[in-house]
Order: C-alpha cells, then sequence, then structure tokens
C-alpha cells in the first residue's frame, strides 16, 4: 500500500477551518486507497489521521522519543524514532508522495529537508527518486515567492530557480487528491 506523508501544524483544533481541511484530506487519500503518514501527534496530524480511520484506511504515525506526548487515538502504527532528525528520515522515507499543509517552523523544517533531497537527487538515492511534493496555497506562497528571487541573482534573464519545479501548488484537499490520484495511480 503506498503511503503519502503529511506535514503541519499541531495546533489547530477540532471545528477549525485548518482541522476540518485536514480532516478531509485524510479521509480523501483513504478513499483513494493510500495509507496516511504523519507526525502522530495533534492538530492537522491528528486531523488527517482521524479522517482517513474515519474512511477505514490505514495511519502510520512517526513520533519521537524527545517527546513525551502519546501518539494520537486515529493513529494505528506507531514508529517510534529516537531524535528529530530520525523522525523526519522516517516520514520522508515512508512517502510515496507528500503533502505540506500550513504549519510552524517544524514544518517548515519537513519541507525544507523533503524538497533539498529531491532538489539535490538525495532522495533518489536513499527512496526512490523524485516523489509528488504538493504545498497548500495560499500560506506556503510567501516561501515559493522568497525562493523565486533566486532566479534575480543569476544574471541569465530567463534563469528559473530548478528547485521551484518540483512544488506542485494545491488550493485545498480535492485538489491534492485528485493530482494524487492521477500522479500515484494507485
Amino acid at each position: 500500500m503506498k503511503a503519502v506523508t503529511i506535514f503541519g501544524s499541531s495546533l489547530p483544533a477540532e471545528g477549525s477551518a485548518a482541522y476540518e481541511d485536514a480532516r478531509r484530506l485524510g479521509r480523501l487519500l483513504a478513499e483513494g486507497g493510500w495509507a496516511v503518514c504523519n507526525g502522530g501527534y495533534a492538530g492537522l496530524m491528528e486531523a488527517t489521521a482521524r479522517g482517513a480511520r474515519e474512511a477505514g484506511g490505514h495511519t502510520i504515525g512517526v513520533t519521537c522519543a524527545v517527546w513525551r506526548a502519546a501518539a494520537n487515538p486515529y493513529i494505528v502504527e506507531e514508529v517510534r524514532s529516537a531524535s528529530f532528525l530520525e523522525r523526519l528520515t522516517t516520514l520522508i522515507e515512508r512517502g510515496d508522495a507528500y503533502v505540506v499543509l500550513p504549519g510552524g517552523t517544524g514544518t517548515l523544517a519537513e519541507l525544507a529537508l523533503v524538497w533539498e533531497m529531491m532538489n539535490k537527487s538525495a532522495l533518489a538515492r536513499t527512496v526512490g527518486g523524485r516523489k509528488p511534493l504538493l504545498v497548500m496555497a495560499p500560506y506556503w506562497q510567501p516561501v515559493i515567492d522568497c525562493l523565486n528571487q533566486e532566479g534575480e541573482l543569476n544574471s541569465k534573464a530567463a534563469w528559473r530557480a530548478p528547485a521551484l519545479e518540483i512544488v506542485s501548488m494545491v488550493s485545498g484537499p480535492d485538489e491534492a487528491a485528485e493530482i494524487l490520484k492521477a500522479q500515484l495511480k494507485s
């Protein structure tokens, strides 16, 4: 079974728009036949796992010994890592695709690492190559805009940062599920 690794904030609560969108994403992924893999804790991690479980899907939570919190109740398979870096690596290795939801510095670190691994082909050597990387707009648009400025550092007028071709901006859970359906062909 293919797995979609989802990165996102631990802060949004049930009933918030971000939580309900993430819950819908989890449901759509499970209905598409994919396991949902995430960091296993609260907020958007809980929401995606909850949506997947409500649709009868499999969930994987990659938790970390650094934090004492237990995995959320919607996690079926808990993978315990010893360090934050091991957790990040495990989340990336388990994914056949990635969806980046709104989040803070932890989510930014996850986005940056998976993106850079694909950009430098490190992911190809470790887990099989470039994979779909979907990023929620408009939340992450300022990051994309910032990195787009790299082209201004190069004297070639038509130059575009190759890393930007790796990321697909999506507007919500329905668009993400449709793109993954086309790209993963599960």
